[in-house]
């Protein structure tokens, strides 16, 4: 399948739709999950055009690597949460449902179910709050 560039991802990176920044650099942007599956669930996108690891440059897969790493930190000691699973789906089959690259933070308590994965939007009050934390922290 060829690059869609009108997925959601390529308009946020675009400026043509909305979205609730938690860090970007050069190479990468960083956002609130709308449908978020726990409190602090953040997205981290290259800015390359890629719709999965197999179609992504090693050079932006790194750069994919260290912003994951330094917005993962910010999120677990801005939340507050003990463990933080890195997740990022490639095809359908893998349940990606977004066709541009992205890792999934989410952070992880024991005994507290996830959400169901891209099933309700939340309140972007709520968001933009875990955003303001999440800053704080990096």
């Amino acid at each position: 399948m060829a690059y869609d560039q009108n997925n959601i991802f390529a308009k946020i990176l675009r400026g043509e739709a909305p979205y609730i920044e938690v860090y970007e650099d050069d190479a990468t942007l960083a956002f609130m999950d709308v449908m978020p599956q726990a409190e602090g669930h953040t997205l981290v996108i290259p800015r390359a055009a890629a719709e999965s690891l197999f179609d992504l440059r090693r050079d932006d897969y790194a750069a994919l690597a260290r912003t994951t790493q330094h917005v993962a930190a910010a999120v677990k000691k801005a939340i507050g949460s003990p463990g933080l699973m890195i997740a990022q789906l490639n095809g359908t089959e893998a349940g990606q449902t977004v066709f541009h690259i992205h890792n999934h933070i989410i952070p992880r308590w024991n005994g507290i179910d996830m959400k169901l994965h891209s099933r309700e939007l939340a309140d972007m009050k709520v968001l933009e709050e875990q955003a303001e934390r999440i800053r704080a922290a990096l």
